[in-house]
């Protein structure tokens, strides 16, 4: 019989640098696009027999255990029984396949400088989108801050630190996952918020507007808004009483947001308002701050082999701010080569980015979560 593992089994595993054969039996197509490190792809499809010549590529896995893993995990489990009727007596499938993976999740505390204050970071792990809960303990408030749609792993995390969701904010308008900011306020029946230039990119879905400087409580804690335009003209950040700032996709701890997203290509009109704005944003505002501002990004950039490009699933993604003013190279450059550097050769935008923008404004709601799941495989490419 062949045995199952979960998504988040398989995350241990691969955490554990326990040794074994990780074998992905999607098309290569989908394999080259995104994948997890160190997986081996055998294509395998529906009615397929394993072939010598794919046997002796699989080989005898040095000994190790083998784990096949497909996109939803239906075409996985005839691979390992194939292998097992070859011979091969450990062989797993993960549960769900790549599907799955996708909704893997890291809970991550934040140190804080106060006893009363709470920070927990959500690490989606094959994306990279990083969501936080925010909370005083004294008062068992909490806000939670670019929650993505699996709606219950925020409620997860603030009944464990027993808290209470009483707001949720979006720092702006995603279009690389959807977002679960609204489900998750209706769900809960609390305000739901985003920065109040939000309103002039036509969001149909009802939200309480934040201004530049506006404060709301939660508890004892006092979140500020910053109005930070440039990876999009909605963008928002939030500083958590004086100590942290969340900065959706304006400053990450290894790069900084792409902006042609929302403001277009054209390197005259467009993406070069979007750079020039970005680079007020940094310099204007989020400098300004105290060097010991811990920087609490929205994603952190993830490699096509689902590997993070900094730091390690699990620990924090995070860094104060002068060391970043100090290390990060594009926070150096002059207003005219940030533009240039931002302007050229920009990344491969995320797939499906129009259809996710029009579903995170409200205009034309997600279909049904087969389509979601398909919107949403693959790691965010927000990064400039």
């Amino acid at each position: 019989m062949v045995t199952q593992m979960s998504p988040n089994e398989l995350a241990d595993l691969l955490d554990s640098g326990e040794s074994f054969t990780l074998i992905d039996t999607r098309p290569e197509d989908s394999y080259e696009g995104w994948r997890i490190h160190g997986a081996e792809n055998v294509p395998f499809g529906p009615g397929d027999s394993l072939t010598d010549d794919q046997l002796e590529r699989i080989g005898d896995g040095d000994g190790d255990s083998l784990v096949a893993i497909c996109g939803k995990g239906l075409t996985s489990t005839p691979f390992a029984f194939e292998l097992q009727q070859a011979g091969y007596d450990d062989v797993s499938v993960v549960k769900g396949g790549m599907e799955d993976w996708s909704k893997v999740y890291e809970v991550v505390p934040m140190e804080t400088g106060s006893d009363d204050l709470v920070v927990v970071q959500l690490q989606r792990r094959s994306k990279g989108c990083l969501s936080y809960v925010v909370g005083s303990k004294s008062s068992g408030s909490a806000a939670v801050v670019d929650p993505t749609r699996q709606t219950d792993q925020f409620k997860i995390v603030a009944e464990e630190a027993n808290l209470t969701i009483e707001r949720v904010l979006d720092t702006h308008v995603h279009a690389d996952h959807i977002s679960g900011g609204r489900q998750l306020a209706d769900e809960l029946d609390v305000p739901y918020h985003l920065g109040e230039h939000a309103a002039d990119r036509d969001v149909a879905d009802e939200f309480e507007p934040l201004a530049d400087g506006e404060t709301i409580d939660v508890g004892d804690v006092e979140l500020e808004t910053l109005y930070a335009p440039g990876h999009t003209s909605d963008m928002v950040n939030v500083l958590v009483e004086d100590e942290a700032l969340l900065t959706g996709d304006t400053l990450f701890v290894e790069s900084v947001g792409r902006t042609e997203l929302q403001f277009g290509d054209d390197e005259t009109e467009g993406a070069s308002r979007g750079a020039e704005l970005l680079y007020e944003t940094l310099h204007d505002t989020v400098l300004e701050l105290p060097d010991e501002t811990l920087i609490c990004p929205g994603h952190v950039s993830v490699s096509a082999d689902n590997r993070y490009e900094v730091r390690s699933p699990g620990e924090p993604i995070a860094e104060r701010l002068g060391t970043l003013h100090d290390e990060l190279e594009l926070l150096g450059l002059s207003k005219d080569e940030f533009v240039e550097r931002l302007t050229e050769n920009a990344p491969d935008k995320p797939p499906n980015y129009e259809r996710v923008i029009e579903i995170n404004t409200g205009r034309d709601p997600v279909d049904d979560e087969s389509e979601a799941t398909e919107l949403e495989l693959g790691p965010n490419n927000c990064a400039a």
